[in-house]
């Protein structure tokens, strides 16, 4: 009989010392349209990373509301996820929703888009004044004088607003110069390819076709442009550029419609991102490259570097990373 209490005193003592592991960190991830491309890759290769570290991410898509996605935000917060990673729909409105968030312990990281007026623990994203600079670099270099349209993108996306300072940079000498003459400015609501085209449309009416360059500051909004191109015959004859990378616009450029896109590798950025988001649910500490204001604080930034991909470096680029396969660019 004291053997058998010894025993089960001995397995007590064990089980007893056997820490208890710790549920993995959880993560809500909103992601502001994954009807998009872009996002689709954004959200896998950022789960992937996020899983293998332990942690549980938890997904939602505003699908473009910023309504849907402040309710969405909320409902994370209900949930009690510790890091909130966020591409905002708007920027601008989540100020009051992420204080709740803040109130309630909860870290959050902006993800690629910079949240305005609002207490942010981090952001990751490309240097996209950069994005910017390359774009205009581009078309300059194909287009040294002429009429230039510049057709910019949500304008409740900061980013955009960051694309034009870094285009306007480039372009501004040969404006004051007169080597080229801006015909017309315009941006598409919701990064939308649809607004493009109807915007392109009445861009090409009002200049009697007369458009040299097309500074588009992403490829949704480029395909649009390049569909009203399209039926004026002018496909082709046009500068213009995007960004993104994405499929059809890279066939674009193979194809002669489409000048150049800006490449960000996106799976560099949402695998650091998984890596720090879960840094920040354990309260580790994070290098950063600087910080960024948005209107209410020095954001702590970790900013990645673009690349300009145009026909002469797909290859070696996207193909090279296994962003898209040779045989998918060049034989669909």
């Amino acid at each position: 009989m004291k053997k058998i209490l010894s025993m089960s005193l001995i397995a007590s003592c064990l089980l007893a010392s056997v820490p208890v592991m710790a549920a993995g960190e959880k993560i809500g991830l909103l992601m502001s349209d994954l009807r998009l491309e872009r996002w689709q890759k954004d959200r896998d290769f950022f789960t992937k990373e996020a899983e293998s570290l332990g942690a549980k991410v938890y997904t939602q898509s505003a699908n473009g509301s910023a309504t849907t996605q402040i309710s969405q935000i909320e409902n994370m917060i209900s949930r009690g996820v510790d890091v909130l990673v966020i591409v905002p729909q708007n920027g601008e409105v989540l100020g009051s929703v992420l204080s709740e968030a803040k109130e309630a312990g909860i870290k959050v990281l902006a993800y690629d888009r910079l949240i305005k007026f609002a207490h942010v623990d981090l952001y990751v994203s490309f240097n996209n004044v950069r994005v910017g600079e390359m774009q205009a670099q581009a078309l300059l270099k194909r287009v040294p004088k002429g009429n230039y349209f510049l057709l910019g993108g949500s304008p409740t996306d900061n980013n955009a607003k960051m694309f034009r300072e870094g285009q306007m940079k480039v372009l501004q000498p040969s404006i004051d110069d007169g080597n080229i003459k801006i015909v017309g400015d315009q941006w598409a609501t919701g990064w939308s390819a649809q607004a493009a085209m109807n915007i392109m449309e009445n861009a090409l009416t009002a200049n009697n076709n007369k458009i040299d360059a097309v500074v588009a500051s992403n490829d949704s909004t480029a395909g649009g442009a390049i569909q009203a191109l399209d039926a004026q015959g002018l496909a082709g004859k046009v500068a213009i550029s995007g960004q993104d990378a994405d499929l059809a616009a890279v066939r674009r450029i193979v194809a002669g419609t489409q000048t150049m896109t800006v490449y960000k590798p996106i799976k560099k950025e949402a695998t650091i991102s998984a890596e720090l988001a879960v840094k920040l649910a354990k309260g580790e500490k994070i290098n950063t490259t600087g910080t960024v204001n948005n209107g209410k604080m020095n954001v702590p930034s970790v900013l990645l570097t673009p690349i300009a991909v145009d026909k002469s470096n797909i290859d070696s680029t996207v193909i090279a990373d296994g962003f898209h396969s040779h045989k998918d660019v060049y034989n669909p």
